[in-house]
Order: C-alpha cells, then sequence, then structure tokens
C-alpha cells in the first residue's frame, strides 16, 4: 500500500488541527479528551488505509471519536 503525498499532508493536517482544538485541555473530562484524541487517530489511519479517501477519513475518524469515548469513559 503506497500512501500518496496528499494522504500525508491531510493527515498531518488533521493532526494539526486536532491539536490547535485541544488547547484547553484542563476543561475537559476524560472522555472529551478521549473522543478528540480517538478522532484524530481513527481519521489518520482511516486517510492511510483508503489511501486518502474522504469516507474513509471521516469514517475512521467517527470510529475514533466513539472509541475513544468509551475508553475516556473508564478513566
Amino acid at each position: 500500500m503506497k500512501i500518496t503525498s496528499f494522504a500525508k499532508i491531510a493527515a498531518v493536517s488533521v493532526v494539526a488541527l486536532s491539536a490547535a482544538g485541544c488547547s484547553t485541555w484542563d476543561s475537559m473530562s476524560s472522555r472529551q479528551k478521549g473522543a478528540v484524541t480517538g478522532a484524530g487517530v481513527g481519521g489518520v489511519a482511516g486517510a492511510a488505509i483508503t489511501n486518502g479517501g474522504v469516507l474513509g477519513t471521516v469514517g475512521g475518524a467517527a470510529i475514533g471519536g466513539v472509541v475513544g469515548d468509551q475508553i475516556g469513559k473508564r478513566r
């Protein structure tokens, strides 16, 4: 599986935007932090798996957000 430069740029952009949106970590609950982190990781994974496909990126972010929320619930 060859990852194109567009997919790499998209993945870095998703991570950067997620980090910028989390500038107020202190006021977030552990579930919210988990959901944001999971969505970022899921979006990057979805983009990598589908070679930058929009549906794969959005789907990965959605699934990652749900998984991160459930993991954060246990902390």
